[in-house]
């Protein structure tokens, strides 16, 4: 009777191990926390003209290619631009460098930072630099 008890356990099928089905708990990521933090912040860029003729050439070109923003600074295709309306048109449309290259030099930058929870009044920082002058 001992080899009829050997097939049973032969043919019965084999438990699977609880281990190997659980597995490894996982540890959940952390959620990111909404503090409701709000930040401003302006750059202010004060550039004079180094090159009239060069500003005005630049925002001519410039008023012909985006004439929605030059309408939006008073330009008027029938008049032609002022130098104070050509800077800023230029100012709107290009980024320090370029303008730069178009006549204008840089002489101060501030960046006014204003940063609040919805706890607490706005805390602001004002920080302003002037380049090096080349001497």
């Amino acid at each position: 009777m001992n080899n009829l008890t050997d097939l049973t356990q032969l043919n019965r099928p084999a438990r699977p191990e609880l281990r190997s089905v659980v597995g490894i708990p996982r540890s959940t990521p952390a959620r990111p926390l909404d503090l409701r933090v709000r930040a401003q912040r302006i750059q202010i860029d004060e550039l004079i003209v180094d090159d009239p003729r060069q500003v005005l050439a630049h925002a001519g070109q410039a008023a012909l290619n985006d004439p929605d923003t030059a309408a939006l600074l008073g330009h008027n295709p029938a008049t032609p631009l002022s130098l104070p309306a050509a800077a800023a048109l230029l100012c709107a449309l290009y980024d320090t460098d370029v303008l730069t290259a178009m006549g204008l030099r840089l002489t101060r930058h501030t960046t006014r930072v204003s940063a609040s929870n919805q706890q607490t009044e706005p805390v602001s920082l004002v920080r302003s630099t002037a380049p090096d002058q080349e001497g």
